[in-house]
């Protein structure tokens, strides 16, 4: 029993008895059950959320996303369903609405909403920030075309929080590689520059690629790396110094950005590379 299971099911059919289920498993949810030191990971609560709901619920929102492969989803976030029940457990959050057929398809026996649907909830519940980040993460990991998520918005055009999904889809770029580069994409174009290009490759003259860039200007070759946790390793530091002079030598600008650069800094500095290339 690896994966999450209804408690009461298995004593009914004879695999656990009640002492083997309260003493040698942790409780998840009411009567849904994991074993000791399973890692409760996004995937885990979604699933374990659909078993609570006895199999009803359609998994939604940051759930779905999190079935689909998208990363980055918080595993200490509640899981989402999409189900008529207001008085969900601690750890499950629950909404109701019309979700057509075409809306919803089965992954592992679990009814989740489509990637479409997935986004176009994501646009609809979440603050602008969070919801383009997770929908970048979405799009990543499933391939998912905004134009379609635009078109399922016409069919819920008096939907709730409508207007500001329709704002956010219009920020999305599955390009974005982390939520802190979907952070910094969308600091810029706030602060009145372009949308920046991301994942741009740059090849020296012999055509060897170098480096891919976060996110850019290619016309001006000005850049935005965001030099996250997984940067400050040794080897990953010297090897990205090697990259931001190859990527200098061959006329780029490269503004690099870390968690401890301020919104006002990262601008300034963005500025004045652009005032020198423009």
């Amino acid at each position: 029993m690896g994966d999450a299971f209804i408690g009461s099911e298995a004593v009914t059919s004879g695999r656990l008895t009640p002492y083997q289920l309260r003493s040698r498993f942790v409780a998840l949810y009411p009567d849904v059950y994991v074993a000791p030191g399973t890692d409760v990971s996004a995937v885990t609560k979604a699933r374990a959320a659909w078993l609570w709901s006895r199999r009803e619920a359609v998994v939604a929102g940051q759930s779905a996303a999190a079935l689909y492969g998208a990363k980055w989803v918080d595993a200490k976030r509640d899981a989402e369903l999409l189900w008529g029940n207001r008085r969900p457990p601690r750890g499950i959050h629950t909404w109701s609405g019309q979700v057509a057929d075409d809306e919803v398809e089965v992954i592992g026996g679990i009814a989740v909403t489509t990637p479409v649907r997935t986004a176009l909830d994501l646009a609809c519940r979440y603050p602008q920030g969070s919801a383009v980040a997770a929908i970048d993460a979405l799009a990543n990991a499933t391939h998912l075309k905004v134009a379609d998520v635009e078109l399922l918005a016409e069919r819920y055009r008096g939907r709730r929080g409508i207007r500001a999904a329709r704002r956010a889809l219009a920020l999305v770029d599955p390009g974005a590689e982390s939520p802190r580069e979907t952070w910094l994409r969308l600091l810029v174009i706030r602060n009145g520059f372009p949308p920046p290009t991301t994942q741009i490759p740059v090849r020296d003259r012999y055509g060897v690629l170098v480096a891919v860039l976060d996110m850019g200007w290619e016309d001006i070759k000005v850049a935005l790396d965001y030099e996250g946790a997984h940067h400050r390793g040794p080897i990953r530091f010297n090897k990205d110094i090697h990259r931001h002079d190859a990527v200098t030598e061959l006329g780029w600008t490269d503004i690099r950005v870390t968690s401890q650069d301020t919104e006002g800094g990262i601008i300034c500095r963005l500025q004045a590379a652009w005032g020198r290339r423009a």
